[in-house]
């Protein structure tokens, strides 16, 4: 009886037994992650901006006489010299000019032969004690007063016929016409604008240049590319930036120099100014592949099954994408979904892997 008592309380004691034993936690699965290779690039993209093929030297020139045009001797598009004669006005008016200046001179010059006449036969009468000293004076002045009216007529004429040389217009340098502003029968007054031209010697290219893209642009790598043959591009050089924006445009002025433009750069013509900032390259990953504990920006970095937290420095920073500086190496697989939800240490398994270009 007593036998049968005790294994009916082992019995009862067994299953408390059991659930005093120590319970094992079954192992996490490894959480599934998607990723993205790391991929660099130049930390400063490529920027372009497009414009219009121009002359360094371009001017507006012009009769330095006023008339009427008797003619026009060449059109847009002509190849000129220096010196050439480009058109005429009428010299009618003009040549009377200086027939009248002619007159006036000779005019002068013999009142000025007899003023000094008078004042040498003074000199000898007061020497002789026969006029008084304020007499021979009034003669010598008679006589530099009609030599300076003879100088001042002889200037006159001068300008008249440096006038009448003026009725011809000619070209100040070599150049291409690029533009006719008045034509023959018309009047024009003295410094009106006549034709335009170019001087196609040194070209170079006109763009407009927003005010962001200013800081850095002196220091970038130019190039043009001219649309006419985009597979050939030219070296250029900024030469120069407009000190104040458009006022309707808000943009800058800026030129670059194309010193080795080929012959076939035709003035007006499209073209392209490339611009590269030489600079470190940097990483290239999503946006939502960085993250940040309080202790800095940081990525996940997938090495076999496990994570290891990267420090890294924000070089730039995108609506979709972020340039990053670290411990980063190409090829490296980063975590690009969700990094706020992992851990160090964590067992991940990669489920996808995706271009750069498809992360949005």
């Amino acid at each position: 009886m007593r036998a049968a008592l005790l294994a009916l309380a082992l019995l009862a004691f067994l299953p408390a037994c059991r659930d005093a034993a120590p319970q094992v936690a079954a192992p996490e699965p490894p959480r599934p992650v998607q990723v993205a290779e790391i991929r660099f690039a130049p930390a400063e993209q490529p920027r372009a901006f497009a414009g219009v093929v121009k002359a360094r030297r371009e001017a507006d020139i012009a009769f330095r006489a006023g008339g009427r045009i008797a003619a026009r001797l060449v059109d847009v598009g002509a190849v000129v010299t220096a010196g050439q004669e480009l058109a005429r006005l009428d010299p009618a008016d003009i040549a009377l000019a200086v027939r009248s200046a002619e007159a006036d001179l000779a005019a002068a010059e013999a009142e000025a032969r007899r003023a000094t006449a008078d004042a040498g036969r003074s000199r000898t009468l007061m020497a002789a004690g026969h006029v008084a000293a304020a007499f021979d004076d009034q003669r010598q002045a008679t006589a530099r007063s009609a030599e300076e009216r003879a100088t001042a007529a002889r200037a006159a004429l001068d300008l008249a016929r440096n006038r009448l040389d003026h009725t011809i217009l000619r070209a100040p340098t070599a150049g291409v016409v690029t533009a006719v502003i008045a034509e023959a029968g018309q009047v024009m007054a003295e410094g009106q604008p006549v034709m335009r031209i170019a001087d196609p010697a040194e070209r170079e290219l006109l763009v407009q240049v927003p005010e962001g893209a200013l800081p850095g642009l002196a220091a970038a790598t130019a190039e043009a590319v001219l649309w006419a043959r985009p597979g050939e591009p030219v070296a250029a050089r900024l030469r120069e930036v407009a000190p104040q924006a458009d006022p309707i445009l808000r943009t800058y002025a800026v030129r670059f120099a194309l010193p080795d433009a080929p012959a076939w750069a035709a003035l007006g013509m499209t073209g392209t100014i490339r611009l590269r900032a030489e600079s470190e390259p940097v990483a290239l990953l999503p946006a939502s592949a960085l993250h940040d504990r309080g202790q800095g920006p940081m990525v996940w970095k997938v090495e076999g099954a496990r994570l290891r937290a990267v420090p890294v420095e924000v070089a730039r920073l995108g609506e979709t994408q972020v340039a990053l500086r670290g411990a980063l190496v190409e090829g490296d697989r980063v975590v690009t979904l969700g990094p706020q939800l992992l851990d160090a240490g964590a067992t991940v398994r990669v489920v996808q892997t995706r271009a750069l270009a498809t992360l949005r």
